[in-house]
This record gives C-alpha cells, sequence and structure tokens, in this order.
C-alpha cells in the first residue's frame, strides 16, 4: 500500500489530467455535441470523453518536473 501511495504522489499529473480530460470531453459533448451524428468524436459521449481522457493526461504530463541527476 505504502509503494502505490509513493507511485502515485510521483505521477499525479497523469490521473489528474485524464479525469478532468474525461470530465472536460463530456462536458464538450453535452454542451457543444454534434446535431447531425456524424462527428466522429463529438457524436457520442463515450467517444468525448475517450478523447478527452488522452488529451487531459498529455497535457497534464506536460507539467511534471523531472528531477535532475547532478
Amino acid at each position: 500500500m505504502e509503494r502505490l501511495i509513493n507511485i502515485l504522489k510521483q505521477y499525479w499529473t497523469y490521473p489528474a489530467g485524464a479525469i478532468a480530460g474525461a470530465v472536460t470531453g463530456y462536458l464538450y459533448w453535452y454542451f457543444i455535441g454534434c446535431e447531425s451524428g456524424t462527428c466522429p468524436i463529438t457524436a457520442s459521449p463515450v467517444n468525448s470523453m475517450i478523447w478527452g481522457t488522452v488529451m487531459g493526461g498529455l497535457l497534464f504530463s506536460l507539467f511534471k518536473k523531472e528531477k535532475k541527476d547532478d
């Protein structure tokens, strides 16, 4: 359990970005979406949330600080 907590402390940006992206993807589908149903990403809430999860994880990973070895 302690090891899991240490891993989460070290890599917290990935799950935080994935959760924020999934929520954002759902909100994008709900408020903007695609009325015709032909848009591959925004026609379904699941597709929109998957896309948001991936993009959120990638975006938040940019903010992870790397440790420098001297």
